[in-house]
């Protein structure tokens, strides 16, 4: 009994790890322990989450089994044992892969209308680095030293760089300052960047060389060949007192032949890209649902867009899995993390 109730004040303690975040940083976005007890309490935390779900799995097969047999049956507690066990050792593997310094995924697009100058042309795409206690500066140096390593044209970041204010993640975020690639760093806020001090933020990532696109864009060019790279603001910035995604404003002076590449953190508007011109659409936000099965939960918030290449009418819209996640909840099981590598090609007429 003494050790079944210690073990039940724990389970409560760490049910409460946001209330708990909250009181170390004032926000529930950012836990601010050390990073060990942040993975443990993201361990004990999916846990709990991911027992309740078995135990739910478990009692519903029970009773399909009571209702054909039409009699009545107990589970043994071996078996509930056995599916706390299973859920401790899932969440230590999603944790262990939430963590990780993601690998290389190459993903090649055509693009309709890509000039043969930018044929072959590569960019790296990381986002929701949620650079915090979690993925602290040893982290992101190793992203860094990753993206730069992977002979890109371009980098580009979709949002949600941060999870704390400037003060906070002042270390954490210096890494930032070594991303380069030939024709620079682009990048736009996500949702959590509104989070903190939206316009702190943006002045350090400006800072740090990031040139920033909210509602706005910049051409690249090959000889007389064109590529625009155009970016807007989080849908969620109104409710913050900040100016929303703008597709007009961002494309506007933009050479109307040139191919239109976007970066918009949330994948929800997406056929609205497409119906402006839009040829390829860069998106993060949904973390690619971080659990295989339970994904589908992300895909009606985010209109039907959870992970990877999606075809919407001409346009193609890329949905990364994430490079980080929110250390509030840090688990990925059958959703890695990724680093993206987009080869543009020019498609076939």
């Amino acid at each position: 009994m003494w050790a079944k109730g210690g073990i039940a004040l724990l389970l409560i303690a760490a049910s409460q790890y946001h209330g708990w975040s909250r009181l170390s940083s004032g926000s529930v976005f950012a836990p601010e322990f050390p990073r060990a007890l942040v993975i443990l309490f993201n361990w004990t935390f999916g846990a709990i989450l991911l027992l309740a779900l078995l135990q739910i799995l478990l009692d519903l097969g029970t009773l399909a089994a009571m209702l054909v047999r039409w009699q009545r049956l107990a589970l043994p507690d071996g078996v509930r044992y056995a599916a706390a066990a299973l859920a401790a050792l899932l969440a230590a593997i999603g944790v262990a892969n939430a963590i990780r310094v993601p690998p290389i995924r190459d993903v090649a697009i055509a693009i309709p209308g890509l000039p043969p100058q930018f044929d072959g042309y590569r960019l790296v795409q990381l986002t929701d680095l949620h650079i915090s206690r979690l993925f602290p500066a040893p982290w992101a140096q190793a992203v860094v030293t990753r993206a730069n390593a992977a002979g890109a044209d371009l980098i580009v970041v979709t949002g949600d760089f941060i999870d704390g204010s400037v003060a906070m993640r002042r270390a954490d975020v210096a890494p930032l300052r070594d991303l380069h690639a030939p024709d620079g760093v682009y990048a736009i806020p996500g949702n959590h960047e509104y989070f903190f001090d939206y316009d702190a933020w943006m002045r350090h990532l400006a800072d740090l060389g990031m040139r920033m696109l909210p509602n706005a864009h910049a051409i690249l060019s090959r000889g007389a060949a064109q590529l625009v790279v155009a970016g807007v603001t989080d849908l969620s910035a109104p409710q913050h007192g900040r100016p929303g995604p703008d597709l007009a404003a961002a494309l506007a002076g933009a050479p109307a032949e040139a191919p239109i590449l976007l970066l918009d953190h949330q994948p929800r508007q997406a056929r609205h890209a497409a119906a402006r011109g839009v040829a390829l659409q860069l998106s993060g936000h949904t973390h690619g649902g971080m659990i295989l099965g339970l994904d589908r939960l992300f895909a009606r918030p985010n209109g039907g867009f959870v992970s990877g290449r999606y075809a919407v009418g001409a346009m193609t819209l890329y949905v990364s899995n994430g490079t980080g996640l929110w250390p509030g909840f840090a688990l990925r099981l059958g959703r890695p993390s990724e680093l993206t590598r987009i080869t543009l090609r020019t498609a076939a007429r």
